[in-house]
């Protein structure tokens, strides 16, 4: 079999539609690499690009659109929703064929001193990739965002970062890079304008405060009116299914009125994730994935 690998880097825009496509054009001109979905989010002000092939091509192109991001981005300029230390603000490595999470993990360290290196910008490492252990948990190495990151990176040694000057680009920031399992990048938006709410409920269902294993929340504002969002990304769908994290959120939106007025999905989601909802909500008995007939097509 192929090896393959996936990676899902994240980049501070997603208002400039011509940008974007500059970015992910880089990846889809480095052959063996397949791009398969680009998502921008303007409330956000972030896109998330999506691309697989063998490891070292599928690292040669998540190292051309980090170089492109470098160049077109300008966080001076940045305002948007999400959180973010970089033009490229995440770039992940997720194993999916004959390719194991060490691999992932050297890959993130190899295109960290590339990066850092040859782009001048300094690079943390995180989750499997992470050289200490608080440094696990992306949040962490959010914190403070590029304003906040700008100060501490030269004066708090816990700040420096794994490779690269202790200064952040003028432009780019810093850039965060790791290994990690598939995520699903989930959202719920709730039919009311307070704010508040939202953020009540992403604190009642995140794993730090509490709530649900594998699971991180914010509460965001929408360029809809009288809507906010729970925006979440769940880290392990196997432990935690979509529709556990969508009937906690019901349940707490319950308690405030507010009804939930629909959910999305902000790039690929495993099929598995929606099977698993699905025989959950229609309560199928004896139910086998042989019995999709998409399933038994492909095989």
């Amino acid at each position: 079999m192929t090896r393959i690998v996936e990676c899902v880097p994240n980049f501070s825009e997603g208002r400039r539609k011509k940008v974007v496509d500059a970015i992910a054009d880089t990846a889809r001109a480095v052959e063996g690499v397949r791009v398969l979905d680009v998502e921008m989010d303007a409330t956000h002000n972030r896109a998330v690009i999506t691309f697989v092939g063998e490891p070292e091509k599928v690292k040669v192109a998540a190292f051309a659109c980090a170089a492109k991001a470098v160049e077109l981005i300008d966080l001076n300029q940045h305002v948007g929703e999400h959180p973010r230390v970089g033009a490229v603000d995440v770039i992940p490595f997720v194993p999916i064929s004959e390719v194991t999470m060490s691999d992932c993990v050297q890959l993130a360290r190899s295109l960290g001193e590339e990066i850092s290196a040859q782009l001048n910008v300094p690079v943390y490492l995180y989750e499997a990739a992470a050289t200490r252990p608080e440094r696990q948990n992306l949040a962490k190495v959010r914190k403070g965002q590029f304003e906040g990151l700008r100060e501490e990176i030269r004066t708090n040694p816990e700040r420096a970062p794994d490779f690269g000057p202790s200064e952040l680009h003028p432009t780019a920031g810093a850039v965060v890079i790791g290994a990690r399992e598939p995520l699903i990048a989930y959202n719920i938006n709730l039919g009311t304008g307070d704010l508040s709410i939202a953020k009540n409920i992403a604190k009642a269902v995140r794993e730090k405060d509490g709530g649900l294993k594998h699971v991180k929340a914010l509460g965001f504002e929408t360029d809809r009116e009288n809507v906010v969002q729970v925006s979440m990304n769940l880290v392990n769908f196997r432990e935690t299914p979509v529709h556990v994290v969508f009937d906690a959120v019901r349940s707490h939106a319950d308690e405030y009125g507010v009804p939930i007025v629909g959910s999305e999905v902000v790039g690929l989601i495993p099929e598995d994730a929606l099977v698993d909802s699905a025989e959950h909500y229609l309560k199928i008995e004896g139910f086998s994935r042989g019995q999709i007939l998409e399933y038994k097509l492909r095989e």
